[in-house]
């Protein structure tokens, strides 16, 4: 059969990649793809600006896949999945009813107000006026969303409601993250472990993936700027089966029903982001695809064929049994851009990968990369996702940082804790 893969980045790579281990899959198309998508055996890609759902639509009618995956969030919000079911295609991913948990934070929140599921209080602030009003709800620290898609950029957590509006009022006005910020959200800062939770939906029935854990700040200690994320591991000891079921049970199965009764079904990976808090886990966001970077990690513990996921997912057949998993942990590393999540310089030449891509255990996922000639360079914030599995979660910490350390380029940056906290434990 062939396969397209929708997207360009590190997660998209993972997909890639797993799904050429399916001896169902023959051909492999990647739209728009990167440097290290472009070199994997079998795989064509087609160039694509990312945004232009027209010219995507054009894509699939021109090479008529068998199965179409959507990799990224904002074709997911444009409705790509509605346009491609149209013309009779099958296609993995949300509707643009559905793809609104993530595509709007105050939806997100409305919606979990109205179905009881668990989550910080919260306040959605279209306009000054209504921030004004809702601030003095607020005590100690704060965290101002923007209402939209921001490539995981769009949450900043304030110490004070000076500070809190000031932000506000940034993203408001469209200087801090354009039109994601025509809305805000104001929530209640939580204090506890956060936690990565995948399942695959069918619109009535769920698989869970294997847990993860994700590092969104850009420094050591997660200090710094909120970024896309900057690592991930996948450990089976993050979650245990009595808590697994719990949020089954309060969280995913009432969200799946709850889309269901709205009339907009929900098929495809539902990400919970969760806060782990003392009274209980809280829901943080909602992702409507695959995670980035914790998708490496936990694609690098699959151990069955991800297409027979995907075609139960689109055909309402979903179950237990769809997910068969490595019981060795793994991690992913994310190496990145000078400046990155600010300003950064593209155009960086890239030294070490074939050395690096030679280590058993690891595998290098290319996020932001490209060709030059022969040479293959940086092209975006997040480069790279060296993930490697072991049989302890320190050994696949150690071959992955051993691995990262083969890899050159001007100006790179990588934290150095990824998987620290577990290691404590």
């Amino acid at each position: 059969m062939k396969v397209l893969v929708i997207g360009g980045g590190g997660r998209e790579h993972a997909l890639v990649w797993k799904i050429a281990q399916s001896p169902r899959v023959s051909k492999i198309y990647c739209t728009p793809g990167n440097a290290g998508i472009c070199a994997e055996p079998g795989v064509e890609c087609i160039a694509w600006d990312g945004k232009d759902l027209d010219t995507l639509l054009g894509i699939a009618s021109n090479i008529q896949p068998d199965l179409i995956v959507v990799g990224p969030e904002l074709p997911l919000a444009q409705g790509v999945v509605d346009e491609l079911n149209r013309r009779g295609m099958r296609v993995f991913g949300p509707t643009k009813a559905a793809a609104q948990l993530e595509a709007s934070k105050g939806f997100a929140k409305e919606f979990m107000r109205r179905h009881n599921i668990p989550t910080a209080h919260y306040a959605v602030c279209p306009n000054e006026t209504e921030l004004r009003a809702a601030l003095p709800h607020f005590h100690g620290k704060i965290v101002v969303k923007a209402d939209g898609l921001a490539a995981g950029k769009g949450v900043v957590i304030a110490n004070s409601r000076e500070e809190a509006s000031d932000i506000a009022l940034e993203m408001l006005s469209g200087n801090l993250v354009g039109t994601a910020g025509a809305s805000v959200v104001l929530e209640e800062f939580l204090e506890g472990e956060e936690l990565s939770f995948l399942v695959l939906s069918d619109g009535e029935h769920v698989a869970p993936l294997v847990p993860a854990q994700d590092h969104k700040r850009v420094g050591e200690g997660d200090t710094g700027a909120n970024t896309g994320g900057m690592g991930a591991y996948s450990t089976s000891a993050l979650l245990d089966p009595q808590m697994q079921e719990w949020l089954l049970t309060h969280i995913v199965r009432p969200v799946i029903a709850g889309m269901k009764a709205e009339d907009a079904e929900y098929r495809g990976i539902l990400y919970v982001g969760l806060m782990m808090t003392a009274r209980g886990p809280q829901v943080l966001e909602f992702n409507c695809r695959f995670g980035d970077p914790e998708n490496q990690a936990v694609l690098m513990r699959l151990e069955s064929d991800i297409v027979d996921a995907f075609e139960a997912s689109i055909d309402g057949r979903v179950s237990d049994g769809d997910f068969r998993w490595s019981a060795d942990p793994a991690v992913c590393v994310v190496v990145a851009s000078g400046g990155y999540p600010s300003t950064f310089e593209t155009g960086k030449k890239i030294s070490g990968l074939a050395e690096a891509d030679a280590v058993p255990g690891v595998k290098v996922f290319h996020a932001g990369t490209g060709h030059v000639d022969a040479d293959i360079v940086t092209t975006g914030g997040r480069v790279l996702g060296v993930t490697a599995r072991g049989a302890t979660l320190e050994e696949a910490l150690r071959m992955a940082y051993e691995t990262v350390e083969k890899i050159k380029f001007e100006g790179m940056q990588y934290r150095r804790d990824i998987g620290a906290k577990a290691l404590k434990k």
